[in-house]
């Protein structure tokens, strides 16, 4: 018998699971600045990037540092998310090229998309195609791109700031906010003029150029990789296209933060894919399905990161407040989750609630349809990660042979797991059916997953049907297997 209520048995289902189965110019213009290439990057980066920050070391309970961003941080994520690694010595072209992989391509359609001309550069060049997309977007305006010169500082924040999406703010910069805000930097006014002083100060104010940045403006000169990948990172958070996150465990306000990411979360109707998925419960096809929107995805790393499923958003703030007490540092991420499964007769008439709904099904049993959340966390350091499957373990999972206090609503058979294999996780398999923005997803053991997937390509020929393996935590394993712990 599973030990376990019967709201924590309809989450578990629903996680889902099968049953018994499974330098100065006065203007911007780029004028001298690298064509050697990228070093290019096996196709699984992740796990050669193991950690934000070198030589990390375990942390001592209640001994949490706030977290900053670093050039390391962001060079790790470069490489694991666009498989870009920048060489020590920074040159025109790879800093284009490591620009135009980051940056939306411009709309065919527009007249900026027209192909433009260069004096010094061909089709076929390496730095060719990077450069044409820069131009056709307005970051570039030169028709000589000198992509075999060393970048400057200075050539680099009047790039990074044109692809970040401020050169309209930047031109509407009078004197007066320009010299404020160089001044903040501690830059001499009439070391730059014109545009390049309207794009630099623009850079400052917006972050483009963090504070940690302004020694190096100071001092000005070539550009070394660590600042050539901060303005990277930079330019990434500025278009929305690094971390998808509501903040970091040691934030102070990380409690309200989740608690307000929780009440807007309303159940997910997504009616299209639910029809089709709700089809598959009626056919027994599987027990249970969650449904998730993909705009709420993290975008974290896949090596530090770990998703973790609940119902109730007391219990997350307790697990949060618990890695807190642990040491642990991590990158948090609320996504709203609807799990359906069956919910038999023989329970009794189903009580509806906005968190709760219910529709009656032909053979008098019901489906239910739960409001539930997944918590990604991204560990700075894959030891911590490794390290919180110890933590649920004690602090967080009901067991029968022990009575030792626990979080807030802790489950007998937690539900956590990584899309990368982690020691002492068992593989299972999600099949996952997308319309639009929304999914379906059904977990399963490996053995039963392919059955699945062809049964939902029966229901949706047209709709796209994915699947893959990852790892889970060994007691939601053993549920899927019929044990109760």
């Amino acid at each position: 018998m599973k030990k376990m209520t019967r709201f924590t048995l309809a989450a578990l289902v629903a996680a889902p699971a099968v049953l018994g189965a499974g330098i100065v110019p006065t203007s911007s213009t780029f004028a001298a600045v690298a064509e050697t290439p990228a070093k290019a990057l096996p196709a699984k980066a992740p796990a050669a990037v193991p950690t934000k920050t070198p030589a990390a070391t375990p942390a001592k309970a209640n001994s949490i540092t706030p977290h900053q961003e670093t050039a390391a941080d962001y060079a790790q994520f470069l490489q694991a998310k666009y498989n870009i690694q920048l060489p020590q010595l920074v040159k025109r072209g790879d800093f284009l090229r490591a620009l135009a992989a980051i940056v939306p391509a411009p709309a065919a359609s527009t007249e900026e998309a027209k192909t433009p001309s260069f004096t010094d550069l061909k089709s076929g060049d390496a730095a060719y195609d990077a450069a044409v997309a820069l131009a056709q977007q307005g970051i570039l305006s030169d028709q000589t791109v000198h992509a075999n010169d060393a970048l400057s500082v200075y050539a680099a924040v009047f790039i990074a700031v044109k692809a970040a999406g401020f050169k309209e703010l930047a031109y509407t910069y009078p004197q007066t906010k320009v010299d404020a805000a160089l001044a903040k930097a501690g830059i001499a006014k009439d070391r730059v003029q014109g545009q390049a002083a309207q794009e630099l100060a623009a850079a400052i104010d917006t972050g483009v150029v963090p504070e940690s940045l302004y020694p190096t403006l100071r001092k000005g000169g070539a550009i070394d990789r660590n600042t050539a990948n901060v303005l990277l990172g930079k330019t990434l958070t500025s278009l929305g296209k690094y971390k998808n996150e509501i903040g970091r465990t040691s934030d102070s306000d990380i409690y309200e933060k989740l608690y307000a990411a929780y009440r807007t979360a309303d159940l997910i109707e997504a009616p299209e894919l639910r029809t089709i998925v709700d089809q598959a419960l009626r056919n027994n096809l599987v027990t249970g399905y969650n449904l998730k929107d993909s705009r709420y995805d993290s975008n974290f790393i896949d090596s530090l990161t770990l998703t973790y499923g609940h119902d109730d958003i007391k219990h997350a703030v307790q697990l949060i407040g618990l890695l807190r007490s642990e040491g642990i540092d991590a990158d948090v991420q609320f996504q709203p989750k609807t799990s359906a499964f069956i919910y038999l007769k023989e329970w009794g008439t189903p009580k509806e609630t906005p968190d709760y709904k219910v529709t009656q099904i032909e053979n008098g049993n019901y489906i239910a349809y739960a409001k539930e959340y997944d918590i990604q966390f991204e560990f700075n350091t894959i030891a911590d990660k490794e390290r919180f499957n110890k933590i649920i373990s004690t602090y967080a999972k009901k067991n029968s042979n022990t009575t030792a206090p626990l979080i807030y609503s802790s489950w007998w058979q937690p539900l956590y797991y990584s899309p990368t294999e982690l020691s002492g996780y068992p593989v299972i398999s999600n099949t996952k059916i997308t319309l639009g923005n929304y999914y379906a997803q059904s977990f399963s053991l490996t053995d039963k997953a392919q059955a699945i997937r062809d049964g939902f390509r029966k229901l949706a020929p047209d709709a796209t049907i994915t699947g893959y393996d990852f790892w889970v935590d060994q007691p939601f394993f053993n549920y899927l297997n019929g044990e109760s712990e």
